[in-house]
């Protein structure tokens, strides 16, 4: 997460150690010797000479306190000047980028219009889908992670999205299924993104994948095929003789996602039982 920046009147305030040090001369009687001051009050020292708020005097070797009105007329008016320059600039954006603007605008982009529906495969084109969705869609995400807990290497960068989202004014909202209630990242991460107004909500009843934006856009899950990786894969490892459970565990899956594709390769061997599915499919092999 990038660290927000200053703002004109942040800057020029002083930070909690010059404001402890201000406060420490004004109780000695608004003055204190260079020599009194210690080598941590170093940096506080120069933020209060360098805000007009402390002022050297270099014959006496110390330093006096001087009113805070003056240097609040001068910080104030010098916020004024700058915000006046930064109102100007801003109106001079949209001529600066418009050439950038106009490029995006024209280059044909790797999607279709909002209408309708879509079927996306590559995981690159996926991700850059999501993306373009996020900026175009930034008030709102409701989010739905079945099956359990979301994987805790993927928490951090769930948070910093989630943080992201919070700072432009939106806010996520998560679905989990009651397995989520007992894995301590998963409730630590509900704690954390609580914090930035976004909620998660535990269902009792199983429920698929999705992703929602601002009420308007959903993303799902299509019904895998025949010829995707993942059927592939649970094909394979299925011949071999992998129970449903370990196919999950190998593949990072969960279950029930295992099992839909299980019941579509049943359907295409018009196998019975998972037994009889599995030695068909380890007899085609051979």
């Amino acid at each position: 997460m990038t660290d927000t920046p200053a703002t004109p009147l942040s800057a020029a305030l002083p930070d909690a150690a010059a404001r402890a040090l201000y406060l420490a001369v004004l109780r000695e009687g608004g003055r204190v010797r260079s020599a009194e001051v210690g080598e941590e009050d170093g940096p506080a020292l120069r933020r209060l000479v360098e805000l007009g708020l402390l002022v050297p005097q270099l014959q006496d070797a110390a330093y006096s306190a001087v009113d805070p009105r003056a240097a609040t007329e001068r910080i104030g008016t010098e916020i004024r000047r700058q915000s006046a320059r930064l109102l100007v600039e801003a109106e001079q954006l949209p001529e600066l980028m418009g050439e950038l603007t106009r490029a995006y605008d024209a280059t044909p982009k790797r999607r279709s219009g909002t209408a309708g529906v879509r079927y996306l495969t590559a995981k690159e084109d996926i991700r850059h889908e999501l993306e373009l969705l996020a900026q175009e869609f930034p008030d709102e995400t409701m989010t739905a992670q079945p099956g359990g807990p979301r994987p805790a290497e993927l928490l951090p960068d769930s948070l910093d999205r989630a943080r992201r989202v919070h700072e432009r004014g939106g806010t996520v909202r998560s679905l989990y299924e009651a397995s989520a209630r007992l894995d301590p990242p998963t409730v630590r991460f509900a704690a954390e993104v609580a914090l930035l107004g976004c909620t998660t909500r535990i269902l009792a009843v199983p429920f698929t994948r999705f992703l929602v934006f601002d009420r308007t856009v959903a993303v799902i899950p299509a019904a895998g095929s025949a010829d995707s990786p993942s059927h592939q894969q649970i094909a394979r490892l299925l011949a071999q003789g992998l129970t449903q459970r370990a196919i999950a565990t190998r593949l990072g899956l969960g279950e029930r996602t295992v099992a839909g594709h299980i019941a579509r390769l049943r359907e295409q061997y018009d196998a019975e039982t998972l037994f009889q599915l599995g030695w068909q499919m380890r007899g085609e092999r051979l």
